[in-house]
């Protein structure tokens, strides 16, 4: 099973960081069906395929996901969009 793990430092209150994420989260249930819901400090995703969260830390982003077989095989390019999107919200 792939793993996707990034660790973003910010300079973000938490309020902002979840604001930000909140928009990377609407782009990315968007882009890959994804169904998302706040507990906290973290927001959980999943789908067929894809299980995980998106935790807030002062100071700190954590995205954390689980690939199945299927959505394994587009592990870089889900990367890459996560990346993306944390450069455009977070930096």
């Amino acid at each position: 099973m792939a793993q996707i793990d990034i660790r973003r430092k910010h300079q973000l209150s938490i309020a902002e960081a979840r604001k930000a994420v909140n928009k990377l989260a609407k782009s990315m249930a968007k882009e890959f069906d994804l169904e998302c819901d706040w507990e906290g400090n973290t927001l959980a995703f999943s789908r067929s395929g894809v299980d995980g969260h998106i935790a807030l830390e002062k100071g700190e982003v954590h995205v954390h996901a689980k690939l199945g077989f299927v959505m394994g095989m587009m592990k870089s390019m889900i990367e890459s969009e996560i990346n993306r999107h944390l450069d455009e919200q977070i930096n």
